[in-house]
Order: structure tokens, then C-alpha cells, then sequence
């Protein structure tokens, strides 16, 4: 098991959350603490980057929707970026790819918020 951190940086868009180690039954509520904290401004982006993400089960799936209502909620929207191949296959199997917007990486998420802006 490897233990969940989570940084956080701002970027021109709105933060971005640095998720390494496994988002799972025991540590999705760390991601929901994390959440408290933010502030996604209407017409904000939040990017979570999911590059260094050992494992994520069902709770995990859970929290990263709770994050996508929550950015939703103060009017901003969410990204996923760099999510692993296991976590993008629980993302395709139950749909949530069409949910959610899934980037190659946080600098491509970013680029890309900016352009639109």
C-alpha cells in the first residue's frame, strides 16, 4: 500500500492537486479534506493530476466525483490529468470518461483552459 499525498499549486487557471499513492476506501477522505480548503472561482479550473496514482478503487472513484461536484458548487470545473491506464479503464467501464474531462497531463489541462479563456 502506498501511502496518498496530495500538493497543491496554483496555476493561471485555478489550483491544481497533485494526487501520488493509492485513493482508496481508507484515504478518499483525505481528498475530501484537501477539497475543503479550495477555492474554485466561477470560471475556474481545478486539475487534478493523477500521474503518480498507485491504485484507486471505488471510494477513490468517489471522491474524484465528490472533488468534480464540489468545483462545480463555487462555479469552476475539473479536469483529470495523466490518469493511470487502470484507473482510465474503471473510467471508461462505467461511462464517467464522458463525465469528466481527461487531459495527457496537468500542462496540457492548463494550456488548454487558458486558450478557451
Amino acid at each position: 500500500m502506498s501511502p496518498l499525498t496530495i500538493t497543491v499549486r496554483d496555476a493561471a487557471t485555478g489550483p491544481v492537486l497533485k494526487i501520488s499513492g493509492d485513493l482508496d476506501h481508507e484515504t478518499a477522505p483525505e481528498l475530501r479534506e484537501a477539497m475543503d480548503g479550495l477555492t474554485v472561482a466561477t470560471g475556474r479550473l481545478l486539475v487534478l493530476d493523477l500521474a503518480g496514482l498507485d491504485f484507486c478503487d471505488s471510494s477513490g472513484i468517489s471522491a474524484l466525483l465528490t472533488a468534480r461536484n464540489l468545483a462545480g458548487e463555487q462555479g469552476g470545473t475539473i479536469a483529470l490529468a495523466a490518469v493511470p491506464s487502470h484507473t482510465a479503464r474503471i473510467l471508461r467501464i462505467t461511462g464517467l470518461d464522458q463525465v469528466l474531462t481527461i487531459h495527457p497531463d496537468a500542462t496540457t489541462a492548463i494550456a488548454r483552459s487558458s486558450a478557451a479563456s
